[in-house]
């Protein structure tokens, strides 16, 4: 049977000393770190920075904020995709307008660990025959956030960015079409996870 509750709530006054020494990590870059490893959230990563060298004499921790370089490298990567050819046209990755997100690699007691979560947006831009008739076509693609080996589950969405001249067919072979870069994309956004790694 349990006592009433004293064991859910910890009241403020009666801090036990281990939540004490927590709470006090959280606010200072100087006070002692847990003995327990406690699972890192990435959105708390980026802004540890100091903690690393300020006490992490034993090797036990280190992390590299590694934001600029991923960005950077991811689209460069993406951009160089180039064409993919289709039934009825061809289309390209023409920029990538949106690369938001972070990458990180943590060194926990001898063993590095990577991790990043993107949110990403391409242009593209394609010609379509129908029929005889050539139809220029631009759109977006957006790879919703998708995190370090999330990549067989990569979600896309297309968006065409003007579709007036469009039958409602076309479009719908259009749009079938562009999503077909999700193979490329998927397979150099690979190759960025195996650079991380090596990073």
């Amino acid at each position: 049977s349990m006592e009433s509750g004293s064991a859910a709530v910890v009241s403020s006054e009666k801090v036990q000393s281990s939540s004490y020494t927590y709470w006090v990590r959280e606010a200072t870059s100087d006070a002692a770190p847990l003995p327990v490893p406690r699972k890192i959230d990435p959105a708390d990563v980026g802004n540890k920075k100091h903690l690393g060298s300020a006490w992490n004499q034993a090797g036990t921790w280190e992390e590299k904020n590694l934001n600029t370089w991923s960005s950077d490298r991811i689209k460069e990567l993406l951009n160089s995709v180039g064409s993919l050819d289709f039934s009825h046209g061809n289309a390209q990755v023409t920029e990538v307008t949106r690369c938001s997100g972070e990458a990180f690699s943590i060194f926990v007691r001898n063993k590095k660990r990577v991790g990043y979560t993107y949110e990403l947006t391409l242009k593209l831009k394609g010609e379509w025959d129908f029929g005889g008739e050539k139809k220029t076509v631009k759109g977006h693609l957006d790879l919703s956030e998708f995190s370090f080996g999330e990549l067989d589950d990569l979600q896309i969405e297309i968006k065409l960015t003007d579709e007036k001249d469009l039958a409602a067919d076309e479009k719908q072979q259009i749009i079938g079409d562009m999503k077909l870069f999700l193979h490329p994309l998927r397979e150099k956004l690979a190759q960025f996870e195996e650079e991380l790694k090596a990073r």
